[in-house]
């Protein structure tokens, strides 16, 4: 009888959804403390150093469990293919390089608005993967089709909807995985 063993197969992708669900347990237990004061981004003084922390900090805080579980499946789903593909160190710098874009947009034009979720990681991961058959030359039409679907989605919703779902940390999440998807392609 053979015997199977579950890998860890993904070990930037995997730490990352565990840092998260970490992090929802805690502000759970903190009655919301924890994601006002570590896991939420927002215009606060530059002379406070957790300014600086909740810019990468802020992508492992969720306002609940559906917002949770929205972001892990398309992480878990396409993370893995996009860390085999591009590696351990690339896909770590994504999440992060992701993760400051979206907070420095909302800092510098959104004043009045705290921002939370791995939502812009979603869709770097989105883009990215249209990516993975590109030739020096072409555009894929997988990538065209995506950024069609998914960014300009984004966009209609910033302007026809008002809710909490920020469609800016999606649109700048898109253009972080299209730069990116581009330029590790490029060779």
């Amino acid at each position: 009888m053979k015997k199977f063993k579950v890998s860890f197969n993904s070990p930037a992708v995997l730490t990352f959804s565990g840092l998260c669900i970490l992090a929802f347990i805690l502000n759970s237990v903190t009655d919301g403390y924890a994601n006002l004061t570590v896991f939420v981004t927002y215009h606060s003084s530059l002379t406070n150093p957790m300014t600086y922390v909740r810019f990468f900090t802020h992508v492992l805080g969720h306002a609940n469990w559906p917002h949770l579980i929205g972001n892990m499946s398309y992480i878990l789903l396409l993370g893995p293919l996009l860390e085999e593909k591009y590696g351990t160190i690339r896909i770590t710098e994504i999440i992060l390089m992701t993760a400051v874009a979206t907070a420095l947009v909302n800092y510098v034009f959104f004043w009045n608005v705290a921002l939370c979720g791995a939502s812009g990681i979603c869709f770097a991961f989105i883009i990215m993967s249209s990516f993975t058959s590109f030739k020096e030359g072409e555009i894929p039409l997988t990538f065209v089709l995506i950024a069609f679907i998914y960014v300009g989605g984004q966009i209609n919703d910033a302007i026809v909807m008002q809710d909490n779902i920020s469609n800016m940390a999606h649109i700048v999440g898109g253009i972080v995985g299209a730069l990116f998807g581009y330029l590790m392609n490029k060779k």
